[in-house]
């Protein structure tokens, strides 16, 4: 038995000393990412990307979630369950005993706080002048106009919030929408404390450490360094089974294998198909992963004097050799999609679509029937935000090379210079990622409020109308033969992008550690899928 000067008193109760040394054995882990934040914040409603969506689950949570990991299917996240009430109304019933980490409860309160103006922000005129950078910090709590755009995109006719009582909540939309649902699972319908946003000094603080009620909460996050999570012991999931994570940036795949190797990460993302057989070949490393939710673009900007001819652009998605790039560049480990779609939208999937197919012949007859001349195309290119972004737009310029297009790449270092409007954009890398499982989810980039139409790269009339019934009808027919359309437009009489392939992610890791890989950009360290 410890002898007395060796207990301590705590809550009434003697605990030995050593029993406090002992209390924390978790590990903590650290992971090696190209990216953490494009935007440098954390908010969900200014930092939808790739990079972004790995992260945000460990520390944000939403109504309902989706199961990436195993099902591709809703699950009950901060509400225990859901009802339609109409064609425009869900009612949703709030989990008891939720805790934020900042210690307050979760309320319905905090519900109409994450959906209200404060969050979400007005109009772009609202926010005008105001601009969050990672060097520039703003006093301002209006909501930048980035993140009013997303919010319009992400739920674009949302009405209100109304609290019927202390665990209810009602979302009424102003149009009827078969998905409501479905947009409450997504990054964007994340629960947030309002007592935290409150004691925020500046909407650039917040952004940059919100407080949610995931399993960890964000300890540090340095722009373009890194970032630190600590377990929130008070998770109503369960104890975390991480005492930490820490997320450090580092740009280079070699870089990132080797931090692997020499045991300074645990893990290192998005691996390049060549080099698995090599860390496999390791004894202690393993590599997890496939093809995941999202489908890797190249975008057209119309408004260019050479690409505002509908026909060059359809003759450059008849120049490039799809397979070629899955076989050379991903080893065959991912796939060409039948266009901007997938298999897990059920119904609504258009099992007899296809991506344009690979024929130069056509290319340089519809370059002959545009009056093509050789003019310059620029293509603006970051370097290897994407895996095998470079090598795979080495391989797109020999295929216009070849169908006679004189495309020219423009490196670039940040999205701004990508999306910004600028004189003289042409041709950039994208990807689109379907949240859930309707093409609601991954065409609405393609209308009013989307990025590619809120950018200026594209908009067209007939869109904007096969969108609306697309999001709106309640008919499944009707809402099909709008997707048929969209399609049509987007990939064939006015394209607006053309697939390259489905993308997939491989993450390297110590092997033997208790983690399951998803099927989306998403990591997730949660006491489901850590050990489960």
């Amino acid at each position: 038995m410890p002898s007395r000067r060796n207990l301590l008193i705590t809550g009434g109760t003697l605990l030995p000393r050593f029993a406090i040394a002992q209390a924390d054995q978790r590990p903590s882990i650290t992971v090696a990412v190209q990216n953490i934040s494009t935007s440098g914040t954390l908010e969900p409603m200014r930092e939808q990307s790739n990079v972004g969506f790995r992260v945000m689950p460990s520390f944000a949570e939403c109504l309902i979630e989706m199961d990436w990991t195993r099902t591709q299917r809703p699950r009950p996240g901060l509400a225990t369950e859901w009802r339609r009430i109409d064609h425009r109304t869900v009612e949703l019933t709030l989990r008891d005993g939720v805790r934020f980490h900042d210690g307050t409860l979760l309320s319905a309160e905090d519900v109409a706080f994450s959906f209200s103006a404060a969050r979400f922000g007005g109009t772009a005129a609202d926010a005008r002048g105001l601009f969050v950078g990672t060097a520039q910090q703003a006093a301002s709590k209006v909501p930048p106009p980035e993140a009013s755009a997303i919010s319009r995109s992400a739920f674009p006719a949302f009405e209100r919030i109304e609290v019927r009582d202390a665990r209810t909540v009602r979302f009424i939309n102003g149009a009827p929408d078969v998905t409501l649902e479905s947009r409450l699972t997504r990054t964007s319908g994340s629960i947030f404390s309002r007592a935290g946003f409150a004691a925020a000094s500046s909407w650039l603080e917040w952004a940059r450490m919100p407080i949610g009620s995931g399993p960890y909460r964000i300890a540090r996050f340095r722009p373009n360094q890194d970032l630190l999570l600590e377990a929130h012991d008070a998770y109503w999931g369960g104890r975390p089974p991480l005492k930490s994570i820490r997320f450090i940036e580092v740009p280079d795949v070699a870089a990132r294998v080797n931090a692997l190797r020499a045991g300074d990460a645990d893990f290192a993302c998005d691996m390049p198909p060549d080099q698995i057989g090599e860390i496999e070949r390791a004894p202690r490393l393993a590599v997890q992963g496939g093809r995941i939710n999202n489908i890797r673009l190249t975008i057209f900007d119309k408004h260019h004097p050479v690409l505002a001819n509908p026909l060059v652009r359809r003759a450059m998605t008849h120049a490039i050799d799809r397979q070629a790039i899955v076989d050379a560049l991903w080893a065959g480990r991912t796939a060409v999609p039948k266009g901007l779609q997938h298999e897990f939208y059920g119904e609504m999937f258009q099992a007899d679509w296809s991506a344009p197919r690979f024929d130069l012949a056509e290319a340089r007859r519809l370059l002959r029937e545009a009056g093509y001349k050789g003019e310059a195309i620029p293509y603006q290119l970051l370097n290897n935000y994407y895996t095998n972004q470079t090598p795979g737009a080495q391989v797109l310029v020999e295929g216009w090379r070849q169908a006679g297009l004189n495309v020219q790449i423009e490196m670039k270092e940040n999205w701004g210079q990508i999306l910004g409007r600028f004189p003289g954009r042409g041709i950039s890398d994208n990807s689109n990622t379907a949240g859930f499982g309707d093409p609601v989810s991954s065409m609405a980039t393609y209308a009013p409020g989307g990025q590619t139409w809120e950018s200026g790269q594209w908009e067209n009339d007939e869109a904007k109308a096969a969108m609306q019934v697309l999001a709106s009808s309640v008919e499944p027919a009707a809402r099909r033969t709008a997707f048929r359309r969209m399609l049509e437009i987007c990939e064939r009489e006015d394209p607006a992008y053309t697939v390259l392939h489905q993308n997939a992610t491989f993450t390297a890791l110590r092997k033997g550690l208790p983690w399951r890989a998803s099927q989306s950009f998403a990591m997730d360290f949660s006491p489901r899928n850590w050990g489960a």
